[in-house]
């Protein structure tokens, strides 16, 4: 049996168990505030966060505003990425007394986690992780040490409020494997201070973007939550397609049109191969307006509860004061008991 397949089989039981016992369990979850949350946001990562603190899981969720600078010279509108994706948590159902919202830099305790981490972990095991691999090639520079640690950094992220469970789709299991592997290491060298986090897999689905690949900010191929209607429209007008009229869901040869029908099937909670059939041989026109129209009544009662918060001049700050604060007292906390554990405390 491969390691995904016990990975995946152990998920499932602890899926059940979240299920049975929700309060049994500790989330940590988050982005970088590297732009304006999109679809891809909202389906792969969002709407699970939603439906896990509904169901009464203790929820922590990070701007990893420090890991901006992985693969990237400049800070400029971090902050105005924070707190628009504050916005977008609140419209999108995140409940502030329920989930704790904070950002890394304000949490100096849990970026200090990251100093014994390194010490447990070598430098072959940082250069296998494939999000570094991919990141750094993606990013065309030199590696950054930030970007080599950045696995260990997300192991404080999680392991500072001691989370237990990390929802995550297949290709962010490597993650929580180095989590596991740095909690598992400590304890034998230290003591038992940390809990050994299971990964929920998620069925994520893969929202591509309207050039057909991946929705990314750094593409510049997505669908903002927080665009206008008009705005999306004119997205979705300008997507690439192709002269065939019959409209069919064919993502390898026509990627454009099977990008469209993915995102207005999502929307609609329809299959593309059934939005592709009613379409017919409308051609790309109808196909656009059809997605344009599926997205804009989607995320119309997100973005009238957004434009509704986002008269509160103050509510973002406080949100994340509060966040920052608890977070903090528990950063503290455990903190504390690495160096009692370690016989640093003089």
């Amino acid at each position: 049996m491969d390691s995904f397949t016990t990975t995946a089989q152990r998920s499932t039981e602890v899926a059940a168990a979240v299920a049975a016992h929700p309060g049994r369990f500790r989330v940590l979850t988050g982005e970088r505030p590297t732009g304006a949350l999109h679809l891809g946001h909202y389906f792969g990562t969002i709407r699970e966060r939603v439906r896990l603190q509904r169901a009464g899981v203790e929820t922590f969720l990070v701007l990893a505003d420090y890991q901006v600078i992985t693969d990237r010279d400049t800070t400029a509108n971090v902050r105005d990425n924070v707190y628009g994706a504050v916005l977008d948590y609140l419209a999108a159902g995140i409940d502030p007394e329920r989930t704790t919202i904070f950002t890394h830099s304000s949490i100096p305790a849990l970026n200090q986690l990251l100093l014994p981490f390194l010490s447990l972990v070598t430098e072959a095991e940082l250069h296998r992780n494939p999000t570094v691999k991919s990141e750094f090639e993606a990013s065309g520079r030199a590696l950054s040490g930030l970007l080599l640690t950045y696995p260990v950094h997300q192991a404080a992220d999680i392991l500072f409020c001691k989370g237990n469970l990390v929802p995550v789709g297949k290709d962010n299991l490597p993650h929580v494997e180095m989590t596991r592997v740095i909690a598992r290491r400590f304890n034998e060298r230290y003591g038992a201070i940390f809990p050994v986090p299971d990964a929920l897999i998620t069925a994520t689905p893969e929202v591509p973007g309207l050039d057909g690949r991946k929705m990314s900010k750094s593409y510049g191929n997505a669908i903002s939550l927080s665009m206008t209607a008009d705005e999306t429209v004119a997205a979705i007008r300008r997507t690439r397609t192709d002269p065939d009229r019959r409209i069919t869901f064919d993502p390898e040869r026509r990627p454009g049109v099977s990008a469209l029908l993915t995102t207005a099937g999502l929307c609609l909670d329809e299959a593309p191969e059934e939005v592709a059939d009613r379409i017919g041989d409308g051609g790309s026109s109808a196909l656009k307006a059809v997605t344009a129209t599926a997205v804009n009544e989607f995320l119309s009662p997100l973005r009238e509860r957004r434009r509704e918060l986002a008269t509160d001049d103050e509510l973002v700050q406080s949100v994340l004061a509060r966040g920052n604060e608890h977070a903090r007292a528990i950063a503290d906390t455990t903190l504390a008991e690495v160096r009692e554990a370690m016989g640093t405390v003089y």
